[in-house]
């Protein structure tokens, strides 16, 4: 597609493109190809694009850290196997967040692992490094119930420190054409 038949995309620097551009996919008339260098390659990645490529990272290593710190919870385990748990669930959740759309986007399994590495492995291992260790730094944050004030109120905490520590760190890497830019093109 020309810059004249697209004109919200004139200007742009084309030169950036990722490979996800070279095997475009068509769904519900879009030709996501066209879509995919927006901000990808380019030093001008949005703030806004940034915090919400963290905020999806967050909402599944969210969901594994709280399913898995309630597994853990009530079956009595020490921190160390809880935090286990947590990550791993954390990693799970985070990777689906991203491989169920790029299956409805029509993507093979096979492909759709490999951007859902590629987009958010660096961003969930950040924010689990960072969340995991705020929580470790409260004292008795850890060992406190689920029907804990502190529980809560520490996990919560954790995780805004874990975004924004991780939103910049993102902001950096889709500017540079790879984590959350590979799977940009496949989100409209």
């Amino acid at each position: 597609m020309t810059e004249q038949q697209h004109p919200d995309h004139a200007g742009h620097d084309h030169a950036g493109h990722h490979a996800v551009e070279q095997h475009p996919t068509k769904h519900h008339g879009h030709d996501h190809a066209a879509h995919a260098h927006h901000g990808a390659g380019s030093a001008k990645v949005s703030w806004r694009m940034a915090a919400s490529a963290t905020l999806h990272c967050l909402t599944g290593c969210a969901i594994g850290e709280v399913l898995g710190l309630v597994i853990a919870t009530a079956l009595g385990w020490a921190t160390a196997p809880s935090i286990a748990l947590a990550v791993v669930l954390a990693f799970f959740f985070g990777y689906l967040l991203t491989l169920l759309p790029l299956r409805r986007a029509g993507v093979s399994w096979g492909s759709a692992v490999k951007l859902a590495l590629a987009a958010d492995t660096v961003s969930i291992v950040v924010m689990e490094i960072v969340d995991n260790g705020v929580m470790l730094a409260i004292p008795g944050a850890m060992d406190a119930g689920l029907t804990s004030a502190l529980f809560w109120g520490a996990l919560a905490f954790a995780l805004l420190v874990a975004f924004l520590v991780t939103t910049p760190i993102n902001k950096w890497i889709i500017g540079k054409g790879k984590g959350h830019a590979v799977v940009h093109a496949y989100h409209h």
